[in-house]
């Protein structure tokens, strides 16, 4: 999986190339300090300001047409923290930088998403999450942020100091100010066992509380066009490690999952019609396995497949109809769909736009390969999970407005009342934010 890319003339693209924008002009601070002044300049040219991360988020929500600030030299730990058992990190940091010097250090995160190209400042501020049954997102383990507020001044906040930024910036969306360091909670370096196994879809709709209660961490694939399903259950382990041999691990993670399913992905983008055949293929392809290794050799594996991807967060008691919609509706069109649809929970938080905000949530993902037509799947999927109280990723694929967000958030107005203090004059403002927030 590739980083932010800017490409001619100065202009930059996601990652998934479905967002395209041509700063005035692109900032790389060395320092916090750098970055306020940046940010002080820029307010003083009536610019706008947004910081951009590995630009792996599939909606504009870092895009700009003003000062574009490339955090990629605020990098590294500033502080590990043995007594709190917390770290202190750059915000430019890529998650996969952090997790490995966290390993070196016998430390590890709780939890975390199933990629780790992100940087973490970009990460928690759309509220990225992996699948838990007590452990939630990145963000809810945060314990201490530190950002550069509109004028220019540096803020830090925590349960202690300003409360009320930090109920709120943990998932700031990029409307508050520019985040610049985390402190995050950190543990003891553990083992994770994970189980692998296909699965009838039937079964797992029908068994999935039990699942979800059994272990720590589940989650599972289907396949549009099949009744077909791969689950994956992560349970910590005394051990000891038995990681996926490297010539299975690369046959299995890189030719198959990588190499062979991009191939037929090409297949299926230029002939449609075979989409389904290719599904069934796929889903009778997959064998069962059983690893132990330690935290993000389990949770993460290599994307690099590029595709566009839409998610939603329902109330977790809602996720069995809302996936069996899913399925009828995909059977009954004609709709062609070459990715699995991704499944996760998380429990409720206390943040006030995070999508497990005061619910326990679980997540339904789906995707398209990149370049293929995405937008008839995703406006009837967007039809189903709004119908079931749908929260949207903030970095995926989505056109829901403030009016819908004020109606599915409780603390909405909260954070719209932080935004007004902290950016009276919409220094971070951009069209999506504006969408999504309001003026």
């Amino acid at each position: 999986m590739g980083s932010t890319a800017s490409g001619k003339n100065g202009t930059w693209r996601n990652w998934g190339g479905n967002v395209t924008v041509r700063p005035a002009r692109e900032v790389t601070p060395a320092s916090v300090d750098e970055l306020a002044a940046a940010v002080r300049q820029a307010a003083e040219d009536g610019l706008k300001v947004k910081a951009v991360g590995s630009g792996h988020s599939f909606t504009a929500i870092a895009a700009t047409d003003g000062v574009s600030i490339r955090p990629q030299l605020l990098t590294g730990i500033r502080k590990i923290d043995r007594k709190t058992m917390t770290v202190t990190v750059e915000a430019g940091t890529p998650l996969k930088r952090l997790n490995v010097a966290l390993a070196r250090e016998g430390l590890s995160l709780t939890n975390m998403g199933d990629i780790m190209e992100q940087t973490v400042s970009g990460a928690t501020s759309t509220g990225t999450h992996g699948t838990g049954r007590e452990s939630a997102s990145l963000a809810a383990q945060i314990k201490e942020l530190e950002l550069v507020i509109a004028d220019g001044s540096v803020l830090t906040c925590s349960e202690k100091e300003n409360p009320e930024v930090f109920a709120a910036a943990r998932v700031g969306l990029g409307a508050l100010g520019i985040v610049t360091a985390i402190t995050f909670a950190v543990e003891p370096l553990f083992l994770l066992t994970a189980r692998e196994e296909p699965m009838p879809l039937d079964r797992v709709l029908a068994e999935f509380d039990q699942f979800c209660a059994e272990n720590e961490h589940f989650e599972f694939y289907w396949f549009p066009h099949t009744g077909s399903t791969n689950t994956k259950r992560n349970n910590r382990s005394a051990g000891p490690p038995q990681p996926v041999g490297q010539l299975k691990g690369w046959f299995e993670d890189e030719f198959l999952s990588n190499g062979v399913f991009h191939a037929a992905q090409l297949v299926g983008r230029a002939a449609p019609a075979v989409v389904p055949t290719i599904a069934r293929i796929s889903s009778t392809a997959l064998s069962s396995r059983t690893y132990t290794d330690i935290p993000y050799k389990v949770f993460t594996s290599p994307r690099r497949v590029r595709f566009v991807e839409m998610e939603y967060a329902v109330p977790r008691e809602a996720l069995v109809d809302t996936l069996r919609e899913m399925k009828a509706m995909v059977d009954r069109s004609d709709l062609r769909v070459n990715f699995p649809v991704e499944v996760r929970t998380a429990p409720a938080d206390d943040i006030a736009l995070s999508t497990a905000s005061a619910r326990d949530s679980a997540y339904i993902a789906v995707h398209m390969f990149r370049g293929t037509p995405y937008q008839a799947y995703f406006t009837a999927a967007e039809r189903i999970l709004t119908a079931h109280e749908g929260r949207p990723h903030w970095g995926k694929v989505h056109t829901r407005d403030a009016d819908y967000f004020a109606q599915a958030y409780p603390r909405f107005g909260e954070f719209t009342a932080l935004r007004d203090r902290l950016d009276p004059e919409r220094l971070f403002q951009n069209d999506y934010l504006r969408r999504v927030l309001g003026q």
